[in-house]
């Protein structure tokens, strides 16, 4: 069976399931790093597991069809990486409140199975949750078996982000076959690693564009600089005229 916040895997690989590319160009393989990454600094433009079930046949598949941005304007997209996290995701959802905006959250099945009224809470205040696999390992160098573990085991989404951003073409292909649409980032702040609140806002406002997808995390370590830099982010780019918009995950 597939984790208890997914789809049965007969529903997710019988359907139909339409998930569209998240940009004409397909998206960059580059790597990124939270609170347990250390991978280096990538700015990429969207797009050891215990194994449990088998990897499906290549004749198992889903057909692509429409884009998970779909806002349009000046509109930017925020994600938060490697919750839910009890003390963290709650704050960062205040601050998504109090400036009434709104994100997605690339979960973890590990995180989000010891806590699924953090995941009500995430979806009830109106934002959006995608899969970042069951304990965020380095995807490429897995087994079938054990890619297919983490992709398919994760929470149900349409949307799933690689931990580090590491992908390649039979990790997108798993991807694919599970029923979800890849999706990476354009703006790396690096907040995972403490630079400090100043300048993880400048980052950030640096790299913002309409349509940009920016990357921040809520779980994996201390993320007080994260959810004081949000609040100044906020700030800022909704005085430039900027509104805040989910993925359609």
């Amino acid at each position: 069976m597939r984790h208890r916040f997914g789809l049965p895997i007969g529903l997710a690989l019988g359907a139909a399931v339409a998930i569209g590319c998240l940009h004409a160009a397909s998206s960059v393989e580059a790597g990124t790093a939270n609170a347990a990454e250390s991978a280096p600094r990538a700015v990429v433009s969207t797009t050891p597991a215990r194994p449990t079930t088998p990897a499906p046949s290549s004749a198992q598949t889903t057909k692509p069809a429409g884009p998970v941005k779909q806002a349009q304007g000046k509109v930017v997209y925020l994600t938060s990486d490697d919750g839910p996290d009890p003390h963290w995701t709650p704050e960062v959802l205040a601050v998504l409140a109090k400036h009434d905006a709104h994100g997605t959250f690339f979960m973890l099945a590990q995180n989000a199975d010891p806590h699924p009224d953090l995941v009500d809470q995430v979806r009830a205040a109106g934002n959006s949750i995608g899969n970042h696999s069951v304990s965020h390992p380095q995807l490429p160098k897995l087994s079938p078996a054990q890619l297919h573990h983490q992709v398919a085991d994760g929470v149900q989404s349409k949307c799933f982000r690689p931990p580090y951003g590491a992908t390649n073409a039979r990790v997108r292909a798993e991807i694919h076959r599970d029923g979800m649409q890849q999706v990476l980032w354009d703006v790396d702040p690096e907040d995972w690693a403490r630079p400090g609140t100043a300048t993880i806002v400048q980052r950030v406002l640096a790299g913002a564009r309409p349509g940009a997808i920016i990357l921040m995390h809520d779980g994996g370590g201390n993320r007080a600089q994260t959810v004081a830099a949000l609040d100044q982010v906020l700030t800022t780019l909704s005085a430039r005229g900027y509104t805040f918009a989910t993925l359609s995950c």
